[in-house]
């Protein structure tokens, strides 16, 4: 297996173990009831292991003023995240949690439907070229 492979590899399990572990400290260890219901959508570590940018979504968080209000509640609490990522592993740093809010849980849906409906009147326009033809 090569270097880059190797590494490649690494970076994926360490994100999957932040996202797993992450997601357990929130929601059985942290008390703030500004949280709500959380989930851990992803997380991408950098490439020299110093940072983990988690994205993350909730049902809870219905507008802009709120989704801001729960990620500086997560921001601050980022030192808190990051001594009980310390305690679950054994690599010799953690990386520094940073918070974002992942708006393609959202827009995910809108696009679906903007998707269905140019199908929809792609298949209107080729019906009536059909009967106009």
């Amino acid at each position: 297996m090569t270097a880059v492979a190797h590494e490649y590899g690494r970076d994926l399990r360490i994100a999957d173990f932040i996202r797993d572990e992450v997601a357990s400290i929130i929601q059985c260890q942290m008390r703030d009831p500004r949280v709500g219901m959380l989930s851990v959508n992803d997380v991408r570590v950098s490439k020299d292991l110093s940072y983990a940018d988690i994205y993350v979504s909730s049902f809870d968080a219905q507008n802009a003023e709120q989704r801001e209000e729960l990620l500086q509640v997560l921001n601050k609490a980022a030192g808190f995240v990051r001594s009980e990522l310390a305690r679950r592993h054994s690599m010799r740093t953690t990386p520094k949690p940073r918070f974002h809010y992942d708006e393609l849980v959202e827009s995910g849906p809108r696009l679906e439907r903007l998707i269905e409906d140019a199908v929809r009147a792609d298949e209107v326009r080729h019906d009536s070229e059909e009967d106009d033809g």
